[in-house]
């Protein structure tokens, strides 16, 4: 061996890093149900729990809420799917226990704020 050593140069290691940026979050949409007359506890019950596969007992809540303050926000999600679950409820059809009823409740959408 020499006495001289060969420097070795070494390979430089680059470390890419990927700017992987989450994806945004859409914005979320309240779906509304607006209180009436014309519709009953069971009516509401059974329309949450098919439009909204929430259980008798939320149904039964969301409900009792619309009766006594006039609304209740009956899911959170995005603004199509709240378009969506807001026009099943306007397709959903009359109360037949209440006769006076002439067709489905009032229901809007709105952006979650704060």
């Amino acid at each position: 061996m020499s006495d001289q050593q060969s420097a070795v140069a070494e390979p430089e290691v680059v470390v890419k890093r990927e700017n992987k940026k989450k994806p945004k979050k859409q914005p979320q949409y309240n779906v509304i149900l607006w209180d009436d007359t014309d519709h009953s506890y069971e009516y509401v019950v059974l329309m949450m729990k098919r439009l909204f596969r929430h259980p008798i007992e939320m149904g039964f809540q969301i409900a009792k809420e619309v009766d006594s303050s006039g609304r209740a926000i009956c899911m959170t999600t995005t603004m199509e799917h709240a378009e969506l679950k807001r026009d099943q409820i306007h397709a959903f059809g009359k109360d037949d226990l209440i006769t006076r009823c002439k067709g489905s409740m009032s229901a809007t959408i709105e952006p979650v704020t704060g």
